[in-house]
């Protein structure tokens, strides 16, 4: 916006500058041009004057003139001699506009070109009798000052334009500097920093737009504290209950000697587990989608390291090998994400990769840096998915036909999804290159950090 206002000024003022120095360059050559050939007619006319009295005395006063009008200016005079009057002059040539001076009586002035003027002015006078005068005069020194009053223009229009982009710079700063506010705003709010306001500055406009951004805000920022608030007291108040119903069924197995009756007990404690693990699985969610934290720098490496130490114990138990290989494990690649996102997202997707993974298998974690963005991918070697698998994998409660069809809640690739997009980021699924099933995280990539 900027640029465009510059332009836009810039062309303001050369519009303004065309219209008015161009004119007055041409005008000023026209009125070169006319006092020149009105100075050389008037000579060449003195000098006809004294061609046509014919005496001696004319004759060489005539001569002493020419002579000193060439010394003077750039003019070479040219005289038709007499009988009575033969000046130490060169004759002028016999063309139309001698033939016209001296039959018709009419003066003659050739410019050369009709193109503002050539190298020399002709001007030829009738004499007395068929005698005329002519002076050839240079036209050197007229372009030479020709290209002095278009030089000094065309410089002179130089530096209104350079002031001109100058103060527009500096005009544009000023104009557009509310709405970089309200851009510099607008952008810590969509990395989550709900608190960020923009200063009421600027025009009525951008105060109003100014006023209108920052109440809306505050609206958004009082929802999300009230859904927080909302996850924290349902966190509470579901958790209790299941607990307590879980140990009342616990008691009731324990003082019942009856199969029957404790096979019942032992089917709805199976129920409340799961109704906990759905509960808790709904609260991790609810969470995800509550909290807004404005994203910052973190080191990919470091979080893939910690996540896969506290999960190795685990797949050592069933001989799977989890293996970090990539790019960027050496580069060490920074990412913009929440604080605490992409542990979850890890610790879901490192999960299901475990629990569909057969014994002695491997989870192969990738980490490649790009062009602005990091991609991070965990590879399993289970049974995969079908692309209409795919196409539902991160819907919620939905669970797939693998392993994680009996114990899973269905919603932790909808948490993955949540957390990543929430940073400003992909997940997609592709199928892995040895069979299996590969989750791909693309990370928006930072400064390398420490």
């Amino acid at each position: 916006m900027n640029r465009q206002l510059i332009r836009s000024y810039i062309l303001l003022v050369a519009v303004a500058v065309l219209l008015f120095t161009v004119p007055v360059a041409f005008t000023l050559t026209r009125q070169l041009r006319d006092d020149t050939e009105l100075s050389v007619l008037r000579e060449a006319e003195t000098m006809a004057l004294l061609l046509g009295n014919g005496d001696r005395i004319s004759c060489e006063a005539l001569t002493e003139v020419a002579r000193a009008y060439g010394r003077e200016t750039p003019g070479d005079v040219q005289a038709t001699p007499t009988g009575s009057c033969a000046p130490h002059l060169p004759e002028p040539t016999a063309d139309a506009a001698l033939t016209r001076a001296v039959r018709h009586d009419d003066p003659t002035t050739d410019w050369g070109s009709d193109f503002i003027w050539g190298e020399r002015l002709t001007v030829t006078v009738p004499a007395r009798g068929a005698t005329a005068v002519r002076i050839v005069y240079s036209t050197s020194d007229m372009t030479r000052r020709l290209w002095q009053i278009w030089g000094f223009r065309a410089g002179l229009a130089v530096l209104v334009l350079a002031a001109a982009a100058a103060i527009g710079a500096f005009a544009a700063r000023r104009i557009t500097a509310p709405l970089r506010e309200l851009n510099s705003m607008a952008s810590k709010f969509s990395d989550g920093d709900l608190t960020a306001r923009s200063p009421v500055t600027g025009p009525p406009e951008t105060q109003t737009l100014a006023r209108t951004l920052n109440q809306g805000a505050e609206r958004l920022d009082t929802l999300v504290a009230s859904q927080r608030i909302f996850v924290a007291d349902a966190s509470h108040q579901l958790r209790t209950p299941l607990t307590a119903l879980r140990l009342s069924l616990d008691n009731i197995a324990d003082g019942v000697d009856d199969e029957s009756v404790r096979e019942d007990v032992d089917q709805a404690t199976a129920e409340v587990v799961r109704m906990s693990r759905l509960v808790n699985g709904l609260l991790v969610l609810a969470r995800a989608e509550a909290k807004v934290t404005a994203a910052e720098p973190l080191s990919l490496k470091d979080i893939v390291d910690e996540r896969l130490t506290v999960w190795r114990p685990a797949a050592d138990e069933r001989g799977v090998t989890i293996t970090l290989r990539g790019s960027g494990v050496g580069d060490r690649p920074s990412v913009l994400a929440g604080p605490g996102h992409l542990d979850q997202v890890l610790d879901n997707v490192l999960s299901n990769a475990l629990e569909v993974s057969p014994d002695g298998g491997t989870i192969t974690v990738r980490m490649e840096s790009g062009a602005g963005e990091v991609v991070l991918s965990v590879a399993d070697e289970g049974p995969g998915m079908s692309d209409a698998e795919k196409s539902r994998a991160f819907d919620r409660f939905w669970r797939g036909q693998g392993l994680t069809g009996r114990s899973g809640s269905g919603l932790g690739l909808a948490v993955v999804k949540q957390l990543v997009t929430d940073d400003g980021g992909t997940v997609t699924l592709a199928d892995a290159a040895g069979g299996g099933l590969c989750v791909r995280i693309t990370l928006r990539a930072a400064q390398r950090v420490g």
